[in-house]
């Protein structure tokens, strides 16, 4: 049995049931023989059907899967019910795109020897789907990963995370309520070595993994030959602030983009680097909002802040401020336990380059401020680390805005917003160490579909 807790208070919330080894060779046997049984694939309006209840389903349960996805994974529930919210479209835009899983026209007729031909190809479902999800959003991340492999007809394997799996479950009942049928979008509760077997299997045509770059990586290099994968791992988002921004503008930003979810977001703003003339200004600013945000229950609707995901998170957060204040970081606010499960909103200034919060992500409620003379060299600072997600500009310079964001390594740039802006219809993922593949509904489905090329010879074309 696996006991799922609360993170701020510790309560057993409920005891499930844990997969075996077994378990995993009979899902992967169910998915696989769905697959290739192509007389039984899901028609396109079918799988339109389902997502369409499972969207109305989901809709007439917002309260329920918000509480439950803030009880087990700790964000705050007015941000939870954003999630779930999310969640909902995420299905809805699926749905929007399943006619748009379409193929082309291939020009015939250019050369004597491709004369009489017509040819066009079309998107098949790549396969089995298996995907490993995170915790930090247990109800979303699951709809990213599952509904992608629905919507275009391909069965998916969802393992979500250990910490966090109870809205994972919620969902795939959702589903079968809605009328998908048995074997389509199973969720399995594992341990991690029986997990490895939904990576290494050659009946595995696409693996889907959120979580940190040492571990996504480590399983990349296990696939079998020809499994396609998405890798979806952390950064330490830089954000650019230079001297024509306005303070007042930024700080809300910066103070969203840093403590949303306690910091636990893969794009949460993590290494903010300001103009020296501005930068105390910012950065008192920041502070003195990071230190009256209410941090607390998660459940309730007042909190800002709530807790880390386990004890030993907060335990780590505050090792890594520790080793920034002895290399010379001001502490502005913060930087300190406020109990075993939840960290006080800190903001650094100018922690060492050599510091864990300059070279590593830091997952917790850290932003870590930097003075800087020369853009140039803020530019080569927020392109120092392996990292590459997201990352920011504060302007109202519009040259300066194109010419830096060329320069910046990063997946997408947000230009006067936070780095952790996303809607889930566009384009997301890491470059570099951070992963691997982009995610996004539509981004998705193309992913896990395969081009087939049909070229018709006939003397009448």
């Amino acid at each position: 049995m696996l006991d799922i807790y609360n993170p701020y208070n510790g309560e057993l919330i409920e005891q499930i049931d844990v997969n075996s080894a077994k378990d995993v060779e009979q899902a992967l046997a169910r998915a696989h023989a769905l697959f290739e049984n192509r007389s039984a694939w899901l028609p396109a309006y079918q799988r339109v059907e389902i997502l369409e209840r499972t969207a109305q389903l989901m809709n007439d349960q917002i309260e329920a899967l918000t509480v439950l996805a803030a009880s087990e994974g700790g964000k705050p529930y007015a941000d939870s019910k954003v999630e779930v919210l999310r969640a909902i479209n995420g299905v809805k835009l699926a749905i929007e795109h399943i006619p748009q899983n379409k193929g082309e026209q291939i020009p015939m007729g250019h050369t004597e020897s491709s004369t009489n031909r017509l040819a066009f190809t079309q998107r098949e479902p790549i396969g089995v789907v298996s995907s490993i999800s995170a915790f930090n959003h247990p109800l979303n991340l699951i709809v990213h990963q599952c509904v992608p492999a629905i919507a275009v007809g391909s069965p998916v394997i969802i393992k979500p995370a250990r910490t966090t799996p109870l809205s994972c479950l919620k969902f795939v009942q959702l589903l079968k309520e809605a009328g998908l049928p048995d074997g389509w979008c199973q969720a399995l509760i594992l341990e991690n070595q029986d997990a490895e077997k939904l990576v290494t299997d050659e009946r595995v045509n696409f693996f889907s993994f959120i979580g940190s770059a040492e571990i996504g990586w480590m399983l990349r290099s296990k696939l079998a030959p020809g499994t396609r994968c998405a890798l979806e791992h952390g950064g330490a988002a830089p954000v650019i602030v230079d001297q024509s921004a306005s303070v007042d503008m930024v700080i809300d930003s910066l103070l969203k983009g840093g403590f949303y979810h306690a910091g636990q977001v893969c794009v949460s703003v993590q290494r903010v680097f300001v103009h020296e003339s501005v930068c105390t200004e910012l950065a008192d600013q920041l502070a003195a909002k990071a230190t009256h945000l209410k941090v607390g229950d998660q459940l309730d609707p007042d909190t800002e802040v709530g807790p880390l995901i386990l004890p030993k998170e907060v335990d780590r957060v505050s090792q890594w401020v520790d080793d920034a204040k002895k290399k010379g970081a001001q502490v502005l606010c913060g930087g300190e336990k406020l109990s075993d499960t939840c960290y006080a909103p800190t903001v650094l200034l100018n922690p060492d380059e050599d510091a864990m919060v300059s070279q590593k992500e830091i997952f917790g409620p850290v932003v870590c401020i930097y003075s800087y003379k020369d853009k140039e060299e803020a530019i080569a600072r927020a392109n120092a680390l392996p990292y590459a997600f997201q990352a920011s500009i504060y302007s109202n310079d519009l040259t300066d805005v194109l010419d830096t964001s060329s320069k910046l390594n990063a997946t997408a740039v947000m230009v006067n917003d936070h780095t952790a802006f996303r809607v889930d219809w566009m384009p997301f993922g890491g470059r570099d160490a951070s992963g691997i593949g982009m995610g996004g509904i539509q981004y998705s489905m193309h992913e896990m579909t395969r081009e087939k090329m049909l070229v018709i010879k006939s003397s009448v074309l």
